[in-house]
């Protein structure tokens, strides 16, 4: 008999009906537990794990795109969902998830050893979430968030020029400073104010808190010489924040959503592009130029 486990990640009920038992559920999903949800609010997104879901026949390939930890194909369904091939970075496949147009119902088909079917599933989960979330005015962002007075402060970048650097630079050098997630928070709009919440979904670094707090400013991370800070008008704001939230450009409902939402979010927050060294000098000018009151 199958059972559900339902989670809440920033105000959306996400749902996982499953045949694995709850002891096995927990171990493939061990950062989920904080989003843990009671009660008897009906699901916004529901996942049913599925051992025997076939492959979709005549799927259109519409491409394969390197996460950083693998490859995913993903092809389109009839009727206008998708179906993703989710590999882990070995090439083994990992799980096949099959997703409605909304992204409201979906089913997964978990393979191989339990890293490989907790990396498939998590990655499933996210993916769900990022496009489905559009629907409801989230957005999953690439970025490292750091909280302090009470206000979100993420940072965007390419990988590796140094975002999670930069947190640990407020942590050490701005006192009641605190890590909320090292790679994908999300930014949700509830009555128009962007929020920022903690995910399951942090990288390599095990912070996965549920937490909320109000989005003060977002900074993209440039590597330079110098410590400056610079404020981008609207159309450059837009222009650097699109490209750090997950997307999927050949969907035209998915990204018009995101698009939107983004346009929102940067017409009532500064966003800035630190040009910087990794110093203590970098963050105490990011601070005190979009923090400090």
């Amino acid at each position: 008999m199958n059972s559900c486990a339902t989670f809440d990640i920033a105000g959306l009920r996400v749902g996982v009906a499953h045949g694995l038992g709850d002891g096995v559920l927990q171990a493939l999903l061990p950062s989920f537990g904080p989003f843990v949800a009671g009660g008897e609010r009906p699901v916004d997104f529901e996942l049913s794990v599925d051992e025997d879901l076939p492959c979709g026949l005549g799927a259109d390939l519409v491409g394969t795109f390197d996460t950083g930890n693998g490859e995913t194909t993903v092809h389109a369904l009839e009727g206008g969902g998708y179906q993703y091939s989710i590999k882990d970075i070995h090439g083994r496949e990992c799980c096949l998830l099959q997703s409605g147009k909304a992204f409201a119902k979906s089913r997964c088909r978990l393979s191989g050893t339990e890293a490989m079917r907790s990396f498939g599933l998590n990655n499933a989960l996210m993916y769900i979430y990022a496009f489905g979330g559009s629907f409801h005015s989230a957005l999953l962002i690439h970025a490292s968030c750091v909280g302090n007075g009470g206000r979100a402060y993420p940072f965007i970048a390419k990988s590796g020029t140094g975002k999670s650097t930069h947190s640990g630079l407020w942590i050490k050098n701005i006192a009641g400073t605190e890590l909320i997630n090292d790679d994908n928070p999300i930014v949700r709009l509830i009555d128009g104010r962007p929020i920022v919440y903690g995910t399951p979904w942090s990288g390599k670094t095990p912070c996965y808190r549920n937490v909320a707090m109000p989005l003060g400013a977002i900074t993209r991370i440039a590597r330079a010489g110098e410590n400056r800070m610079e404020k981008l008008p609207p159309t450059l704001a837009f222009a650097s924040v699109l490209p750090s939230c997950s997307s999927m450009k050949w969907d035209g409902d998915v990204f018009g959503n995101i698009c939107d939402a983004v346009a929102a979010i940067v017409e009532s927050t500064p966003v800035y592009t630190l040009h910087c060294l990794p110093n203590d000098e970098a963050a105490r000018l990011c601070y005190e130029t979009i923090a400090k009151r």
